[in-house]
């Protein structure tokens, strides 16, 4: 069982940067690829970026490569989405998410999500 906590969410100007954070629970962390996904009001949740058990490969959404990043830090039991040049139609929930072994861009192939936090970009 593993149990996730978004934060750094919040409201930013367009052009802006953030950093969120996921913590997780368990000692079995690293044996976990982690993602970012979003989810706009009145749209589906979508991939935003994924980042395997040891960091070492990652994903990105064409939408926000080159201006997002993605990390972990298996000794914190935390994965981090760094978004720079936010723009305002990036306004949504975002969710971080575990999956054994192997990350996916999938939503359903996710076993444990977090609450989400909230990021609007005001234009």
């Amino acid at each position: 069982q593993v149990q996730l906590v978004e934060s750094g969410g919040g409201l930013v100007q367009a052009g802006g940067s953030l950093r969120l954070s996921c913590a997780a629970s368990g000692r079995t962390f690293s044996s976990y690829a982690m993602g970012w996904f979003r989810q706009a009001p009145g749209k589906e949740r979508e991939f935003v970026s994924a980042i395997s058990t040891t960091g070492g490969s990652t994903y990105y959404a064409d939408s926000v490569s080159g201006r997002f990043t993605i990390s972990r830090d298996n000794a914190k039991n935390t994965v981090y989405l760094q978004m720079n040049n936010l723009k305002p139609e990036e306004t949504a929930v975002y969710y971080c998410a575990a999956r054994r072994l192997i990350f996916t861009t999938t939503t359903t192939s996710y076993d444990y999500w977090g609450q989400g936090t909230r990021v609007t970009v005001s234009s």
